[in-house]
């Protein structure tokens, strides 16, 4: 199982990575493109820090982060011995979405950035989301999940 949710993650890298060039193809030369009127628009941008803009121009420090965490969540899909769906699909997706930005920020020295919805005051991309919702998982994962092989049933049975 390990090895399918490499390539599900390599599936990412691709999406990540082809909605990035389709952004700099199409978006960057107007910039902004409203889908809904007040509520999503695509925006280009080139981030040269982490969300929200933070530690502008840290660009080996987040190379460095990345590459640790990617490592680390890598060993662990071979490794860790209590696998449900939650920490398989967010190995896949933060692995995909950190590998993602990780080759724009090594290529390009910034992530591209594009999406922006109107309640978020940042804008992110696919790689972002991914990261995300990953991040969800794997919470969901180790709070219900890590401990107990039957975590389903604990679940159910608390409810």
């Amino acid at each position: 199982m390990p090895l399918i949710i490499l390539l599900l993650s390599v599936l990412v890298i691709a999406a990540d990575q082809v909605l990035k060039l389709l952004v700099i193809q199409y978006l960057k030369p107007d910039g902004v493109k409203t889908i809904f009127d007040g509520l999503l628009s695509f925006v280009y941008v080139e981030n040269r820090g982490a969300a929200f803009s933070i530690l502008q121009n840290q660009r080996w420090l987040f190379i460095g982060i990345t590459l640790v965490i990617c490592i680390l969540i890598i060993y662990a899909l071979f490794r860790y011995g209590n696998h449900e769906f939650f920490s398989y699909a967010a190995s896949a997706l933060i692995v995909g979405g950190g590998i993602g930005n990780l080759i724009d920020r090594i290529l390009k020295g910034f992530v591209v950035d594009y999406i922006h919805v109107s309640f978020f005051p940042a804008i992110f991309n696919f790689g972002d989301c991914c990261v995300t919702v990953g991040t969800v998982f794997l919470m969901i994962h180790v709070l219900f999940f890590a401990d107990d092989s039957h975590g389903a049933e604990k679940v159910l049975r608390t409810k």
